[in-house]
């Protein structure tokens, strides 16, 4: 049965006496409304771990004025009733004050991966991300935490912050999933209005260019750009906040491709942003 905490001691408490009996304990972080990009990480944790705990928490210091906290999908009894569905034995689900506590000033900042792509369009967003998910290691102490690919700057960016400050978990990331028509899963997805659906496909149209024209040997990394601009711009109501080939470990812009540089795409389609992106010479994306 799944259980429901709220509270940082209570899960606390939860957690220490699945690690006394030497349980593997696996963490999902999500902000809930959850799709099946979620359901697959949440498979993989109940099938590689004794325990599992899904995080439902919409966090507002990763939002920054203006973006959509106060809008934010938020389907708890669903999400609920499909953890339950799936086997996760705990989900935690902690309020914004119970979270932080008052007065609470003190984050954690990574200067150089942060400051580009996702990061150079919301500053502050992955400060937000990367103190949440500290705290959540913290709380839960997992063994392993699962991500999902679609976020594929997070995930480098988390694994910076698990090295540097000797977090001992296992960072497992999962390919991402799609729509039938390639557009990546995401909660935001339901903001878009049919029309606007239509058009976010554009995204992986693009990336799926890109891929073609590098299989097929082409390494110019600017024309690769060049490429996804182009599908991307065929649609009306496309904004193209960035599009960039970039190297997997660093982000640094890549000059000439290689095989596992990272193409990623961010893309407002009306009043809505999407990411996406895929690996390079690698097909499990």
């Amino acid at each position: 049965m799944t259980q429901i905490v709220e509270m940082k001691k209570e899960m606390r408490a939860v957690t220490s006496v699945w690690r006394r009996a030497g349980r593997r304990i696996g963490l999902v972080p999500t902000m809930g409304a959850l799709h099946e990009g979620h359901l697959s990480l949440i498979r993989a944790a109940v099938a590689e771990c004794d325990v599992t705990a899904v995080s439902v928490f919409v966090n507002p210091t990763q939002f920054a004025p203006g973006e959509d906290f106060e809008r934010y999908p938020k389907t708890f009894e669903a999400d609920l009733g499909t953890c339950r569905e799936l086997g996760v034995d705990t989900v935690f689900a902690p309020t914004a004050d119970e979270m932080y506590g008052p007065g609470a000033e003190t984050y954690v900042m990574q200067e150089r991966l942060t400051s580009v792509l996702e990061g150079a369009s919301r500053p502050a967003h992955f400060h937000g991300v990367m103190t949440v998910v500290l705290k959540l290691f913290h709380i839960v102490g997992p063994d392993a935490a699962y991500f999902g690919r679609k976020d594929y700057q997070q995930t480098v960016v988390l694994r910076r912050m698990v090295a540097d400050l000797d977090v001992p978990v296992e960072m497992r990331v999962c390919p991402t999933v799609r729509e039938p028509d390639g557009l990546a899963m995401s909660s935001r997805n339901q903001y878009l209005t049919a029309n606007e659906r239509s058009q976010a496909r554009s995204l992986y149209e693009a990336l799926t260019r890109c891929r073609e024209l590098f299989d097929a040997g082409d390494r110019r990394a600017e024309g690769l750009r060049e490429a996804m601009r182009e599908r991307i711009a065929r649609e009306p109501d496309a904004q193209i906040d960035y599009v960039e080939v970039a190297r997997p470990d660093d982000l640094n812009p890549a000059q000439s491709a290689e095989p596992g540089d990272v193409a990623l795409v961010a893309v407002r389609i009306g009043d809505t942003r999407l990411i996406d992106n895929i690996v390079l010479g690698d097909d499990d994306t």
